[in-house]
């Protein structure tokens, strides 16, 4: 299954990619977490980057387009995607279309998880993420049993450079300007279904799942 993700910073894409992972056998691809390993390995990409991510501003749309494109040609892409964060301007949901014509693998659905601004605004400064294996955790409504060690690998929570408030209305602003033509482009092809990710974890999860069965 070709699936796209997409909603503000703390929505619980993360969260919900996961569970659909383990359902669907397909990779998770995230630009934001592809960007963050580069930024630790120091590549050029990562440092061209970080210039751009540390600021709460989108990464240009040609390095992330490249980026894409070289991932989805890789072996574990053969079943199927579930791409997360990404397209998020109407300059790369076009250029997307003309990658997955070549692979063969069209978008089937769009899962847009909405959340009221007050839940986001706490969901983000609290949130705590493991470098290693990616785990997401919030010290509010999901905390780690151990303070600041991941449940599933041990290692060292971090809290993200963006993950403020002042990041926050940054990415917001630039989200629902850039955003909104990219779920026109989509929701025009009938492709998009609206989540009400204000639920707790397990009501967004079952809304989830029926919008993946009906594509099935």
């Amino acid at each position: 299954m070709n699936i796209l993700i997409m909603g503000a910073a703390g929505s619980g894409k993360g969260t919900m990619s996961k569970k659909i992972v383990e359902q669907h056998d397909v990779p998770h691809i995230s630009t934001g977490n592809m960007f963050r390993d580069a930024m630790r390995a120091e590549t050029p990409l990562g440092i061209q980057a970080k210039k751009y991510i540390d600021k709460g501003l989108l990464v240009p749309d040609d390095i992330t387009i490249a980026m894409i494109q070289e991932r989805l040609n890789q072996p574990d892409c053969q079943k199927g995607y579930l791409l997360d964060g990404y397209p998020r301007t109407l300059v790369q949901a076009v250029a997307f279309e003309d990658i997955a014509k070549k692979i063969g693998k069209p978008v089937q659905i769009v899962l847009n998880l909405s959340v009221e601004l007050d839940a986001l605004i706490h969901r983000v400064i609290d949130r705590r993420m493991c470098e290693n294996c990616k785990a997401i955790f919030n010290l509010e409504y999901l905390p780690p049993k151990v303070e600041n060690t991941c449940d599933f690998c041990g290692s060292t929570l971090v809290h993200r450079s963006d993950d403020t408030l002042d990041q926050l209305v940054v990415r917001l602003k630039e989200h629902v300007f850039l955003t909104k033509p990219v779920l026109d482009y989509y929701g025009y092809k009938g492709l998009v279904k609206y989540i009400d990710a204000t639920k707790n974890i397990d009501q967004v999860w079952i809304d989830v799942k029926v919008a993946l069965e009906k594509v099935q």
